[in-house]
């Protein structure tokens, strides 16, 4: 429990995520060459077995980074894709909001602009708290849109209001489908398992590194870190620095004003 929630942790802070991947993965591959000194400064006497396991293990190492990089641009697609379907989705409900009466619909578009305002700010970087009233808004003018829209429909059943009826649950669908896309992560179990091979890799490393530039032991933690920085950068939807922009969204409140 633990591990996950510090695992966790580390993947939604990037930087953090940085520091700390450099600092352990230096310090198993400076750990590999000191039991190598400590057992024996020889040559190995199975050094082809060595590098066949040093060769597979950075192998398995690469195939889970290329797939944890492949999940996180997956998921980075999807919230993207959202966001645009959203803001479609919402602009052309406030069109069929024209069908409705002239009172009905002024109502319901003074609500989906401010529920447009509140979709804007779901994308933005700002915390949990903040995110958890967004949230709890969001659905309280997703009710009183349902609420507005339903009289007037209902009095008057024809497949033109219909396209209302039609028009508003598209909106109220997409909210949930990014909302759900938001909250779809690399598995805290694949970090895991990523972050112990990369150990075991550096350690083997340093294993077999004795006599050699101690630079060495930081070339492969530079590189695993900065991976491992990018992949987590790309899955955090809030805290990276590559986040999905609301520029759809944005571009049509522009347009209602």
């Amino acid at each position: 429990m633990f591990h996950g929630k510090f695992m966790f942790y580390l993947i939604d802070h990037p930087i953090i995520f940085f520091v700390v991947s450099l600092v352990l993965l230096w310090a198993s591959a400076r750990l590999g060459a000191t039991v190598r000194r400590w057992r024996h400064r020889d040559a190995l006497e199975d050094d082809e077995d060595y590098s066949l396991v040093l060769s597979a293990t950075l192998t398995l190492l690469g195939l889970l980074i290329a797939f944890g990089f492949s999940m996180a641009v997956d998921r980075y697609d999807q919230r993207k894709n959202y966001e645009e379907e959203e803001a479609n989705a919402i602009g052309t409900e406030y069109v069929r909001l024209d069908y409705l009466p002239p009172a009905d619909a002024d109502k319901a578009r003074a609500l989906l602009r401010q529920y447009l305002y509140l979709r804007i700010e779901y994308y933005k970087r700002i915390s949990a708290k903040q995110v958890a009233k967004n949230n709890a808004t969001t659905a309280e003018l997703q009710s009183r849109l349902w609420a507005t829209i339903i009289p007037a429909t209902s009095a008057q059943p024809d497949q033109v209001r219909a396209l209302v009826v039609s028009g508003m649950n598209d909106v109220l669908n997409r909210q949930g489908y990014a909302q759900a896309a938001f909250l779809n992560r690399i598995p805290i179990a694949a970090w895991i398992l990523m972050f112990v091979i990369a150990i075991f890799c550096n350690f083997l490393l340093g294993y077999g590194a004795i006599g050699k530039a101690r630079v060495l032991f930081l070339i492969l933690p530079i590189g695993l870190s900065i991976s491992f920085f990018l992949v987590s950068d790309i899955d955090s939807p809030r805290r990276g620095v590559i986040m999905v922009e609301p520029q759809n969204l944005e571009v049509l409140a522009d347009s209602l004003k």
